[in-house]
């Protein structure tokens, strides 16, 4: 498959991440997870978003991924800002431009691989053909097998296909490799890789494995809530390179 990425040039913002804090009420006591947090997101970049756990980091996807809401600050897609809008608007806005892969797979059950992807394909305007995104993912010979009869890098490419075949302007993993085992963490990231290298789809992974931000162009390193720095790789590695 040709790839669909252009050649470098000037970068577009897709999200603006202003000054964004998030509180949560704890009985009597209130927790800060995110603390005045800036940055910006460009399209068609791989981003890893790196701390240890706590620091943050995943409430920040859930917010940029409209799963949540900043207590304070504006998080902007595509100047459209994502804080002011209503459940409904933050609803349509995961289903038209999200793509979601999580550490646990959550597929459905009782359907097939390829009836998990066909189920996200119902709610895109434009999707990928459901064998076409598990093309992507090398599991076109497994796609009539159920999430028990496969391993859990082979149900981790299941929810990668599932997430990619709506075509989502950003595809957001919390944590997608660290439910597997070295190789099959590395076959998974390899479909990321190829994901952003053929669809040109935005990529942010969100993982406390310093190693894994060898293969990103920028990493955002989190700590306490705060976006301690922002740090650009001069060459990407390789994934057959990455070892943890």
């Amino acid at each position: 498959m040709v790839s669909l990425k252009t050649q470098p040039g000037p970068r577009q913002v897709v999200f603006r991440i202003q000054d964004v804090r998030k509180q949560y009420p704890m009985g009597e006591v209130v927790v800060t997870a995110l603390r005045d947090a800036t940055l910006d997101i460009y399209a068609g970049e791989f981003a890893v978003i790196l701390g240890p756990s706590g620091s943050g980091k995943s409430t920040l996807l859930n917010i940029i991924g409209g799963i949540d809401t900043p207590t304070s600050g504006r998080v902007l897609f595509r100047d459209q800002d994502l804080s002011a809008y209503t459940d409904a608007q933050l609803t349509q806005y995961r289903r038209l431009h999200i793509g979601f892969v999580f550490q646990f797979y959550n597929l459905m059950p009782n359907l097939t691989a390829r009836e998990n992807v066909e189920m996200a394909t119902e709610i895109s305007p434009s999707p990928l053909d459901p064998l076409e995104a598990l093309r992507l993912v090398d599991l076109i010979p497994r796609q009539g097998h159920f999430p028990s009869q496969l391993s859990g890098g082979e149900q981790q490419r299941v929810a990668i296909a599932r997430a990619v075949a709506k075509r989502p302007d950003i595809l957001l993993c919390d944590e997608p490799t660290g439910a597997l085992d070295l190789e099959t963490g590395k076959v998974v990231l390899s479909v990321l890789n190829s994901v952003y290298e053929t669809l040109g789809t935005t990529v942010v992974i969100i993982t406390h494995n310093a190693t894994i931000g060898g293969m990103a162009e920028r990493v955002i390193r989190i700590a306490d809530g705060r976006v301690r720095d922002i740090l650009s790789n001069p060459r990407r590695i390789p994934v057959d390179q990455l070892e943890w």
